[in-house]
């Protein structure tokens, strides 16, 4: 589908989505500390991509893991990527999209990996691989990865957007109180359990109708998902990573707590569980 030709180097996390009829993929490329967004598309899925074109995001600084979505019918582009120009830290940003190409206005930090349970693995310390879905309820969740990809504390977790809360106000953003989806127990919120036949689980995608948000499962059935880890018995590395099928299902009355912040200190709603 697309080749780089232009030696952009390190291409990583391709995500394609649909939008007024066209296929877009979004990934980052670069080296070091010149990794941006990029995004191609087609009137197919498999053929007839446009060359790349370098998102304009508000900042321009370091971005990777980028997917657009849209919600309540605002068009966003969520990505994970630094504050500044060093690698200190990778955070969750958020940020308005006039078409799947154009980003408006202002970046939002939604989430930095500030959590004991997410600064296990660090230097840095790590959010990335935002993944947008919605829940039976019509609300809007973030399902990112915490910890190293290098380690096998690698997990995904939930950021749930309060009922008719702002997807540009941080604290209108509540976090799962650990790893919903992980291979250590010490890190999995409570009534949540590690993994059996994998390490390090991460990276996920939501197998969703034309990657539309609005196509969320109802609660109750599974329904499937990807995601990355390495198996159980064998050394991790990113060189020992498979890509793995499982399934998801929304799983209600989940309170997800917090302190010491801004708002109530406390949101009830549905999180997810995760099988291999």
């Amino acid at each position: 589908m697309w080749t780089d030709s232009r030696n952009l180097g390190e291409v990583w996390a391709p995500e394609i989505v649909t939008d007024g009829g066209r296929y877009y993929i979004y990934f980052s490329a670069g080296r070091g500390t010149a990794h941006r967004m990029y995004a191609i598309h087609s009137a197919s899925p498999a053929s007839g991509y446009t060359a790349e074109r370098q998102l304009a995001l508000p900042d321009g600084k370091w971005a990777i893991d980028g997917s657009l979505f849209t919600f309540n019918g605002q068009r966003w582009f969520v990505w994970s990527g630094w504050a500044g120009d060093t690698n200190i830290e990778q955070n969750i940003y958020l940020s308005r999209m006039s078409d799947p190409l154009t980003p408006t206005g202002s970046r939002y930090v939604i989430s930095q990996p500030r959590e004991s349970w997410e600064r296990v693995v660090g230097n840095p310390f790590i959010n990335e691989s935002p993944e947008a879905i919605r829940d039976p309820n019509g609300q809007l969740h973030i399902v990112y990865s915490a910890n190293g990809s290098w380690s096998d504390q690698y997990c995904l977790a939930d950021l749930r957007l309060r009922a008719g809360g702002d997807p540009t106000y941080v604290w209108d953003w509540y976090k799962s109180n650990g790893c919903l989806f992980g291979s250590n127990r010490s890190t999995m919120m409570a009534g949540w359990d590690p993994t059996l036949y994998v390490n390090g689980p991460g990276h996920h995608s939501f197998v969703l109708l034309n990657g539309d948000i609005a196509t969320s499962p109802p609660a109750g059935p599974r329904f499937p998902l990807m995601y990355h880890g390495v198996p159980k018995g064998t050394a991790y590395s990113w060189a020992n990573r498979h890509w793995y099928t499982g399934t998801f299902c929304w799983w209600g009355n989940t309170t997800y707590r917090r302190a010491n912040v801004p708002g109530p200190t406390a949101d009830t709603g549905f999180s997810i569980k995760f099988f291999e």
